[in-house]
């Protein structure tokens, strides 16, 4: 049967996934040397490797096969794949999620702490409970419409038969996978950023004719928000991929923003040689992390990701952190932000820069996407003195 071949296409493939290695490189090359499946098989191939691994580290005991059944109760409303194999469960598919968790709680042992077990490392603030039931909610995909192009988006949007939310006045959530690049050719009109990124624009607050540095700027999401919020910066980009730092061109022309600077800069080394005189007025340090709080996108890395590395991720914040610090003017803002949900990361890095750099806290928040189907970042403007 055909829910047969599903199991056996899914234990292939999972035999086949090296691990540390994200889904969506290892998926499309799979399927391009597998052109005998179909559309629909692909995408069912794709379902069930996703909710599998949005068990996270959970009932772990059980059978592969065992735990993909299970995965399969707790992401969805309906599934004749579940129906075929584990009917008794597929007579209860339309209960309320906490009712899920209590059934498979009193079968299986289920314990939700055990999806995410890292929970000794958790920001302050953060609930255990509503973050480790998240991973079983796909998140939405996210986008900022440049001002004045909302109407054209949504009248786009309603032709098509799509979905969407407002969410404030200039963001829309559709539904994860939504097909943009087929629906709009002009790229002129929006931008793909998730709700939580773009919530960080409140902790910028620039000055017309300030000079901005975005420190590790990678696809440059902050520095759009910086523009569209002062057209008037002046704007340093930096990152240490020379490769990164091409692909912003386009990017930023489409957005209107032409008059920047870039430099490939390694901030874990002394960047005097590079920036020698330069100071600035904010400085932006999106920085490396562990990207703990969008795995909801990537549930793959809950199984992968290695404690140690939490450290790791520290050390590297405080270097590139102490590098850019001393670029930034008197009484102006460092804007630190991860999208990470581990204290180390987060309060400890900021605990850091205040006892060992001067810096002064004016705010800091755990941005909690886990309640809004987006990612859970970490945001915080701290002034030199």
């Amino acid at each position: 049967m055909r829910s047969e071949q599903q199991l056996r296409t899914f234990l292939r493939i999972l035999e086949e996934y090296p691990a540390n290695t994200p889904l969506t490189k290892f998926l499309p090359l799979f399927f391009k040397k597998n052109k005998q499946m179909g559309a629909n098989d692909r995408r069912t191939a794709s379902r069930l490797l996703y909710n599998y691994f949005r068990l996270g580290q959970s009932v772990t005991g059980l059978p592969i096969e065992q735990r993909l059944f299970l995965a399969e109760f707790l992401c969805n409303s309906e599934s004749t794949f579940l129906k075929h194999f584990r009917p008794d469960l597929y007579a209860h598919i339309a209960l309320a999620f906490p009712d899920k968790i209590a059934l498979l709680q009193s079968e299986v042992g289920f314990d939700v702490k055990h999806i995410f077990p890292f929970g000794d490392h958790f920001s302050s603030g953060l609930d255990e409970q509503a973050f480790s039931t998240s991973f079983f909610i796909q998140p939405d995909l996210y986008i900022r419409i440049h001002p004045g192009k909302e109407t054209q988006i949504k009248t786009k949007l309603e032709e098509a038969g799509i979905s969407y939310q407002d969410i404030g006045e200039h963001a829309l959530a559709l539904p994860n996978g939504t097909k943009l690049d087929l629906l709009f050719d002009d790229n002129k009109l929006f931008q793909i950023q998730d709700i939580s990124s773009q919530q960080t624009l409140s902790y910028f607050k620039p000055n017309r004719y300030d000079s901005w540095w975005d420190a590790c700027a990678a696809s440059g999401g902050k520095s759009l928000l910086l523009f569209s919020k002062e057209p008037d910066i002046k704007l340093l980009v930096s990152d240490i991929r020379e490769s990164v730092l091409n692909n912003l061109d386009e990017r930023f022309i489409q957005a209107g923003l032409r008059t920047y600077q870039k430099k490939v800069i390694d901030l874990t080394q002394n960047a005097d040689p590079i920036l020698h005189h330069y100071e600035f007025d904010g400085i932006i340090l999106d920085a490396p992390c562990t990207g703990s709080g969008t795995w909801g996108r990537t549930p793959e890395m809950i199984s992968q990701f290695e404690e140690f590395k939490i450290q790791g991720f520290q050390n590297l914040q405080k270097t590139i952190a102490s590098n850019v610090v001393k670029y930034l003017k008197p009484g102006k803002p460092l804007i630190y932000i991860t999208c990470s949900v581990f204290k180390e990361e987060n309060e400890e890095v900021v605990a850091f820069l205040i006892k060992e750099k001067g810096l002064k806290l004016e705010k800091q928040e755990l941005i909690k996407g886990y309640e809004h189907k987006a990612d859970t970042m970490f945001v915080a403007r701290l002034v030199k003195k």
